[in-house]
């Protein structure tokens, strides 16, 4: 029984030190609404989100369109980097990624927020088995899932993603048997 996990990277958001809050852009709503479009097509079944406010705006659209709540799991939050904001963003998000068990102050290692990540997406697969899913997230904590799964997603692929951006993972059970990116005009 295969279940596909369309994983959302959200769209662009008006800088804020707030994480949480953060809320999209006015691109980035114009951009959500792409996504909605490109989801509609995929009977989806559910709509989970991190708790972050841009992962969530991105994604509504398509919780509104299916007349489905949006399920908050904690665990598709982005990856703490540092604690404080960081001088050298750049430097600080390619240290964590050439030593996996590596963190800042306050940040968590590459290996740490995978485990977590992954946790929470085994956990989905085994409860929305044979379901389309969307999961509204950020790009590191993406790509750290989407390497578990299989090595090739690394920092350089991490580099190349847009924002917004959708891939979409076929699993067999809890194997990862096809990624495909999903198409977006923005």
């Amino acid at each position: 029984m295969l279940t596909n996990l369309y994983f959302v990277r959200h769209a662009h958001s008006t800088y804020t030190p707030d994480e949480l809050e953060r809320p999209l852009s006015e691109k980035g709503f114009n951009d959500a609404k792409t996504i909605t479009k490109l989801l509609q097509r995929e009977e989806i079944y559910h709509v989970l989100s991190s708790p972050y406010q841009r992962a969530i705006q991105t994604i509504e659209g398509i919780a509104n369109y299916i007349n489905k709540e949006i399920e908050i799991i904690e665990d598709l939050r982005e990856r703490t980097l540092t604690l404080e904001p960081t001088e050298d963003f750049d430097y600080a998000i390619s240290k964590v990624w050439e030593d996996p068990h590596f963190s800042w102050e306050g940040g968590e290692s590459n290996n740490t927020a995978q485990k977590r990540g992954v946790i929470a997406t085994i956990d989905l697969l085994k409860k929305y088995q044979g379901k389309n899913i969307v999961l509204g997230t950020h790009g590191n904590i993406m790509v750290l899932i989407m390497n578990y799964f299989d090595h090739k997603y690394d920092f350089q692929f991490w580099k190349q993603l847009k924002m917004p951006d959708v891939y979409r993972l076929t699993f067999e059970g809890e194997k990862l048997s096809r990624v495909k990116r999903c198409r977006l005009n923005v």
